[in-house]
């Protein structure tokens, strides 16, 4: 009898761990650049805008820029699940993911933790997105769910659909988006449009008042997002035969072979 190879020394299994092992380590890297960027600064500026939409457009524009490549560049839980539900990224994956975003929000939390003074701490919440006393929650969580809308709808046509602009200005306009969705959200939901970006700093500092709302509203926008365009633009649609009918042969056309 031969000698039979176990499934964890088998090259194949080994290379498909590694490579999820990498993308993870740079979902990781991104999720905790945006929070201790992002919440950093409205830990730092508390009543100022401006520079938590900076800081946070400008954190996911470099990160999507630098690690793209390796691993999408979502950074976001709810980017994740749009890709999960239009299936572009497989589920072992994208649990591999969602791992490391929360993980890499709940450590840069903890360094905001250490490095801010308590009475900033508890005054900014740790940085946690919070609901302004102007708004329901109903509203909230519509607010959370039509600027996650804006962000994945950008996420695709960017970065996913083959006819967009990855390697020119995708980081750019994605980063963009986040900046545009904080000016206007900031001061109403703190405009996280992101799980991760309201779970570190959530967890670390115990701050979970309508808590929900930051889930719940980027789950349901992002998924919305991602269908969206899926079905609309990125469907696969048959080309116009080119031949003659009478042949039997539909030639759809340069780069693609006729079929019989």
């Amino acid at each position: 009898m031969g000698n039979r190879v176990s499934p964890s020394d088998d090259p194949l299994t080994l290379g498909c761990v590694e490579d999820t092992l990498r993308r993870s380590v740079a979902e990781f890297i991104g999720a905790f650049t945006l929070i201790f960027a992002g919440a950093g600064a409205g830990m730092a500026f508390p009543h100022n805008v401006v520079p938590a939409a900076f800081a946070n457009g400008l954190a996911i524009a470099i990160m999507v820029s630098a690690l793209g490549h390796i691993s999408g560049g979502h950074f976001n839980p709810a980017i994740t699940l749009g890709f999960l539900f239009t299936r572009r990224i497989e589920p072992r994956i994208a649990g591999a993911y969602w791992v490391a975003q929360f993980g890499g929000a709940a450590v840069a939390a903890l360094f905001l933790k250490w490095i801010f003074p308590s009475v900033l701490q508890t005054s900014a919440h740790l940085g946690a997105p919070a609901l302004s006393p102007a708004i329901t929650s109903g509203q909230g969580v519509a607010l959370e769910m039509v600027m996650t809308f804006f962000l994945v709808l950008a996420v695709f046509a960017t970065a996913v659909d083959p006819r967009g602009t990855f390697k020119a200005i995708a980081g750019l306009a994605i980063g963009l988006t986040i900046t545009m969705d904080v000016f206007f959200g900031g001061g109403l939901t703190g405009a996280a449009m992101n799980p991760a970006r309201a779970f570190g700093p959530q967890l670390v500092g115990d701050f979970w008042s309508d808590a929900w709302i930051w889930y719940v509203g980027p789950a349901v926008g992002g998924v919305v997002a991602a269908l969206l365009y899926q079905w609309v633009y990125l469907r696969p649609l048959e080309p116009e035969p080119v031949g003659p009918p009478e042949t039997g042969v539909e030639e759809p056309g340069p780069g693609r072979s006729a079929v019989s």
